[in-house]
């Protein structure tokens, strides 16, 4: 499947990564702040694609506990360090695609979802797992490059940089396309927020009470 060869490709420059600085350090600091006014001290959260786990880490103190998730075992790896290091008890990181991932329907509070759809293989798969995995109630908080809106040529001139090893999998479509996948999934959309042009959409979409076992 189209993840495992990006797994490889983060692997690869998962040090480097986690070296660098917050592209948005304003914007990052936002989206938490945004996410907090919604998370309690006794909700389980689900982070997909966790990279190097400095989110997770920044919310644990919120909730009762984060399972934190990743396909690239390198970056897993340093996440559990920044953990041990902080002496974070409440986070627990583990290697896993989304694809495969093992969830009980209906088991968790929260599904944060951060710089990750637009590398899936499928993100409306992903999209409608995360609403089976949510409680009646529970949000999903997503942060999205909508590469289509703004950043459309680089289709033709990623294909070429990923065949050398220089880019991971990414996929093109727009902040609407986007927005419909959340919607047709069954959830409500409460918020969302855009920094500026061109950059990635922050989402909070809920999953309805009065729907969400039909």
């Amino acid at each position: 499947m189209a993840e495992r060869p990006s797994a490889r490709f983060w692997d690869r420059i998962s040090e480097k990564y986690a070296g660098q600085p917050v592209a948005d350090e304003a914007a990052y600091q936002e989206k938490l702040r945004i996410t907090r006014e919604y998370l309690r001290p006794e909700m389980e959260v689900l982070e997909i694609g966790c990279g190097t786990g400095s989110t997770a880490i920044a919310h644990a103190p919120y909730v009762r506990h984060i399972r934190a998730v990743d396909f690239s075992a390198n970056m897993v790896e340093i996440a559990r360090g920044k953990a041990r290091a902080g002496n974070i008890a409440n986070v627990s990181f583990e290697q896993a695609a989304v694809d495969t991932l093992d969830v009980e329907d209906g088991s968790v509070d929260a599904v944060l979802a951060l710089s990750v759809l637009h590398l899936l293989d499928d993100r409306q798969a992903a999209i409608g797992k995360a609403y089976r995995w949510l409680r009646p109630g529970g949000i999903f908080v997503s942060s999205t490059a909508c590469l289509s809106d703004s950043m459309a040529f680089l289709r033709f001139i990623l294909p070429i940089v990923r065949f050398f090893g220089r880019a991971p999998m990414v996929k093109f479509f727009s902040s609407a396309e986007l927005r419909q996948d959340i919607e047709n999934a069954g959830f409500a959309i409460e918020r969302e927020w855009m920094p500026g042009p061109g950059k990635a959409l922050f989402m909070v979409a809920r999953k309805p009470v009065a729907t969400a076992q039909l």
